[in-house]
């Protein structure tokens, strides 16, 4: 039986995970080692210089293997590859993220940092993302339709499959895209508001601008235009 790990960056509690993991259980024996609480936008980023610890949990999903590790998402995947599946997980699947990793946000993706450390572990892997949203209307309409589709269609090297789910309603989506290219367009246009805090002293606040255009045929305009957007993203670094 083929063994599929799942990790994502959100936290081992998320909905998005229990979701995947409900769906990945009719494919293989399904493993889930996650991080114990959000640790988003950590890219790929592992811990070094200090040990880090993991502990098996209970899972809503009957049969899921479940284990919750106090590191980053990268983390997740590194102890799962090698010490925490028994042999090796003949897929990764990473998500489902709380939020679109579309565009230029995938360089500070934890979702697609975990994934990426799969891809480097040689294993085929999928990352999935939705809107930041309590729709899932379409997310749950095609996730099984493309984890058929995608589960034995070959990657090259260092390559993930990335598949964002638009945040519409399921009779406003429009269908699915395929072979989107990675948007070199931002989905915020990003600010820091100041607030002096003591003399010398500044605290710098993050505040994002939702951006509405993108390139056509990349996977910003598939899902500004309530498509499910399915491209190969690669890391080259």
């Amino acid at each position: 039986m083929r063994k599929i790990l799942i990790t994502n960056d959100d936290g081992i509690a998320s909905d998005g995970i229990v979701r995947l993991a409900r769906a990945a259980v009719e494919f293989g024996e399904v493993w889930v080692v996650a991080p114990d609480s959000e640790r988003s936008a950590m890219s790929h980023g592992i811990t070094l210089r200090h040990s880090i610890e993991a502990w098996e949990v209970d899972f809503p999903v009957p049969g899921v293997h479940a284990y919750a590790c106090d590191g980053k998402p990268a983390d997740c995947v590194r102890i799962g590859v090698l010490n925490i599946v028994p042999g090796k997980p003949d897929h990764v699947f990473s998500g489902i993220n709380y939020g679109y990793n579309a565009a230029t946000d995938l360089q500070y993706s934890a979702t697609a940092g975990a994934a990426f450390e799969a891809a480097f572990q040689e294993i085929h892997t999928i990352a999935f993302s939705e809107e930041a949203c309590e729709m899932h209307e379409v997310t749950d309409r095609y996730l099984r339709e493309i984890i058929v589709e995608l589960l034995n269609k070959p990657l090259g090297i260092n390559q993930i499959w990335n598949v964002n789910f638009p945040g519409c309603r399921l009779a406003e989506c429009k269908g699915i895209l395929r072979d989107r290219k990675v948007s070199t367009d931002v989905f915020y246009r990003d600010r820091y508001i100041e607030t002096p805090v003591s003399e010398g002293r500044i605290s710098y606040m993050v505040e994002g601008i939702r951006n509405y255009n993108a390139l056509e045929g990349t996977d910003l305009q598939a899902i500004f235009d309530n498509y499910v957007s399915i491209g190969i993203a690669t890391n080259i670094s």
